[in-house]
């Protein structure tokens, strides 16, 4: 892992995102790249490519965007890890879809600010977007984590033949910390399966694979997404991986009133890759 992306908007869940990506980039070495996105009327061009401006205000705004953006990563990034910055006018979704893309990023790591467990990346949000969209990784989190580790790891899945490219990538990702991964099913009372069956189905998924230190686990809830949160509170687990579909975001996984059902309790970081 080589370069992340932040996406940072000052807000308490963008420091959050970041001293994660922090804390993986002492872990791997990687560059963290900060990128600002606003919007500004028309004719107004980008600051970081040294465009005069002919509105002050602009000019002046644009300035005061800097050094906020200098504050931030003083405060947040320490002097031996590599942080570049960009502060780009473009909307959210279509400037970090851009610049994941144009720095070839390995990793991006975003705020939520969703009240209930999934419903950031569940409702139309820019951060729902790019977990929909993104073919790099995206790690989403909603809270500090001043005892930041990656120890347990869960993967959440129906184990079907087109997980196994997202399945690749987070096997890479778990075995840069050495990582413990869960493979979990969720029986349902509407799609239940026999442990035996469901176990089978895993070992068959996984065989392709040289696994790390790894568990399968058959959990039965009463939908999907308890069952998810359930069993990673039971387990204590740092991460949640899933992998999304491009049309639907992670509503694939789900049936009924997603979040109607969730529980408020704090959100585990994510781990999201498109199928």
């Amino acid at each position: 892992m080589k370069k992340i992306l932040v996406p940072i908007d000052f807000s308490k869940t963008s420091e959050y995102a970041s001293k994660m990506a922090a804390k993986i980039a002492k872990k791997t070495n990687a560059t963290i790249y900060l990128i600002h996105l606003i919007e500004l009327p028309k004719g107004i061009t980008d600051m970081a490519a040294g465009s005069k401006f002919s509105i002050p205000e602009s000019m002046l705004y644009l300035r005061k965007v800097r050094e906020k953006v200098l504050e931030f990563k003083e405060n947040f990034f320490d002097k031996d890890t590599r942080v570049e910055y960009f502060i780009k006018l473009n909307n959210p979704f279509e400037g970090i879809k851009k610049y994941a893309n144009k720095i070839d990023a390995d990793l991006i790591i975003m705020g939520s600010k969703g009240h209930s467990e999934f419903e950031e990346i569940l409702i139309g949000s820019n951060t729902e977007k790019i977990v929909r969209t993104s073919k790099i990784p995206v790690i989403v989190v909603k809270k500090d984590s001043n005892k930041f580790k990656l120890k347990n790891l869960v993967f959440a899945s129906n184990f079907k033949e087109e997980n196994k490219e997202v399945f690749s990538k987070f096997i890479d990702f778990a075995t840069i910390f050495d990582s413990k991964i869960h493979l979990l099913k969720i029986n349902t009372p509407a799609n239940f399966q026999g442990t035996s069956e469901a176990k089978h189905k895993i070992k068959d998924f996984i065989s392709d694979f040289n696994l790390p230190k790894h568990k399968i686990n058959v959990y039965s809830d009463v939908s999907v997404e308890k069952g998810i949160l359930n069993f990673s509170k039971d387990i204590n687990a740092d991460l949640i991986a899933l992998s999304t579909h491009g049309r639907s975001g992670l509503a694939h996984f789900f049936t009924g009133s997603v979040t109607k059902n969730l529980t408020k309790n704090a959100l585990k970081p994510m781990f999201t890759i498109k199928v």
